[in-house]
């Protein structure tokens, strides 16, 4: 396995430029699946995670050809099961359940693996597909779906922790294709599912409401090809963002969408950073000083629950008490403990997290839980004196396109190793 060694204390400078959405990505590949015309998707990020969709999609019947962040798919015939030694390596791979039922009438998925971050289970995809007429059997960690005929319904996706985002993306790729009307309440709202729902419109889809919590969308006899790009990463961005201010350094980013991550920047702002917006670009540097914030992640417009590890590494830099809440997983608190080795003080009192910050912080091995943990350390790594080194790297690279190239060119100290 690879790590990350970084000698810190290093600020970062210079320009970065924002790779496309992994989480708009994968439902996007998988929406392929919906017609047997051509479909070309540009954008993409060269991930583990899209490379093992693109490989789904291969095992499926599709013809695939994947270079530059271009793909070109042509699902022309297409068989209904997805095996357990591809599906299990990430989550988002579920997301094919609901073009293969919608076209095929019918699904063998393998449980999905992913990051251990808490539980997610998929009982809200199946809820709905069943709302559409499905039959659902569950055996020997197998989905099996099945339908004559998909028929429009009105399905409420609201969970414990808000909408499921993979959740409506499924449903709604199931229902694009379905006799009548669907609508989606309690509907996720984030970028990445307006941009699917983009997608879905250029192949012929009827679908409104996006972006909303609550989505129609009208069932059509047939998708055709399209072709579409990818929404450039907010987290991605955000992490960026985060280490600039974390290093007191001063980067441009490039190819970003600051519309997109409201909710972080007021936070940068109330921690001490100062972010000027110049179009698709944010120039983000600290102020003379960084301050305690307490955060609460919650659905898309809230602060993501993909940010929150990030920041927790940038307001322990910041002198004062900070209070971290996570209301979206309950298991997304693994990277305090290794925090902890580069020399934080952080308590966990049930969903949330005291950080006492101001302490500066010292070079330690330290060991990725997830993916977004992986982003934490590194930019803790960053900041610290001394080397740090990030094991089980394979983690990040499943959310971060070539991140550590990225971060040299910003004049990080950081390479990529084996792991003694």
């Amino acid at each position: 396995m690879e790590s990350f060694l970084i000698k810190g204390g290093v600020p970062l400078r210079g320009e970065v430029t924002i790779s496309g959405s992994k989480n708009a990505a994968l439902p996007i590949m998988a929406a392929t699946l919906l017609t047997d015309e051509p479909c070309v998707v540009r954008g993409v990020p060269e991930l583990s995670d899209t490379r093992f969709m693109a490989q789904i999609l291969k095992s499926l019947g599709a013809a695939t050809k994947f270079e530059n962040g271009t793909l070109g798919v042509r699902a022309k015939k297409i068989q209904g099961y997805a095996d357990y030694n591809l599906v299990r390596k990430m989550r988002g791979s579920i997301c094919v359940a609901g073009p293969l039922l919608a076209r095929l009438h019918k699904a063998r998925i393998s449980l999905p693996g992913g990051c251990i971050i808490g539980a997610r289970p998929i009982n809200l995809h199946l809820k709905g597909f069943e709302s559409l007429g499905a039959k659902i059997k569950i055996e020997g960690g197998y989905v099996d779906a099945s339908v004559k005929k998909l028929a429009g319904a009105t399905t409420f996706l609201g969970g414990r922790a808000g909408s499921t985002v993979l959740g409506t993306a499924n449903l709604m790729m199931a229902a694009t294709l379905a006799d009548g009307v669907t609508v989606i309440e309690s509907a996720a709202c984030e970028p990445e599912v307006v941009d699917l729902a983009n997608f879905l419109n250029a192949m012929g889809a009827k679908i409104t409401g996006v972006g909303s919590p609550t989505i129609t969308i009208t069932g059509v006899k047939k998708l055709h090809g399209a072709e579409h790009e990818i929404i450039p990463d907010r987290i991605e961005t955000a992490t960026f963002a985060i280490a600039a201010a974390a290093t007191n350094g001063e980067i441009t980013i490039k190819n970003c969408r600051p519309d997109h991550l409201r909710a972080v920047l007021d936070k940068l702002n109330e921690a001490g950073v100062s972010i000027q917006q110049s179009g698709a670009a944010l120039v983000v540097r600290r102020g003379k000083k960084l301050s305690a914030a307490d955060v609460t992640t919650l659905p898309y417009s809230g602060f993501p629950t993909d940010t929150q590890a990030q920041m927790m590494s940038l307001l322990v830099l910041a002198p004062g008490i900070s209070i971290i809440t996570e209301r979206i997983f309950e298991s997304r608190f693994m990277h305090v403990s290794e925090l902890a080795r580069l020399g934080a003080d952080i308590e966990i009192e049930g969903p949330s997290a005291i950080v006492k910050g101001g302490r500066p912080l010292s070079g330690a091995p330290v060991m990725a839980s997830d993916l977004r943990a992986s982003a934490a350390l590194v930019i803790a790594g960053l900041a610290a004196k001394g080397q740090t080194q990030v094991n089980r790297i394979y983690h990040l690279d499943r959310g971060y396109e070539r991140m550590d190239l990225k971060l040299r060119k910003l004049g990080a100290r950081i390479q990529r190793v084996e792991e003694k």
